[in-house]
């Protein structure tokens, strides 16, 4: 009996999961400080479905809350190490993000 995949609940012999890349685009993940003196994290460089899949496993993986908002991702706190390091365990390359 063959298994199912738990991503996209295809059988494991034709799960297309792995082969799957995310974009090539780089994205840019940054900090910098809103209102009384609060800082936020802003991610940039994914579009569409894409972008409101990877907030909301962000804020849920990042235990945070946050937005989307004018294609960015907007995350309350400095966050910017654990966002890369999230970032890369949802299958983004690490050479095409850009962290400052």
């Amino acid at each position: 009996m063959v298994g199912i995949c738990p991503k996209c609940g295809l059988p494991l012999d034709i799960c297309a999961c792995k082969s799957i890349q995310k974009s090539d685009e780089s994205i840019k993940v940054y900090s910098t400080k809103k209102k009384f003196n609060k800082y936020v994290t802003m991610i940039e460089g994914l579009s569409g479905e894409e972008l409101k899949n990877t907030a909301k496993s962000l804020k849920h993986k990042l235990a945070t809350g946050g937005t989307v908002k004018d294609g960015l991702i907007i995350l309350q706190g400095d966050q910017k190490k654990r966002t890369v390091e999230a970032l890369v365990s949802f299958g983004f390359s690490r050479d095409n993000i850009k962290s400052s």
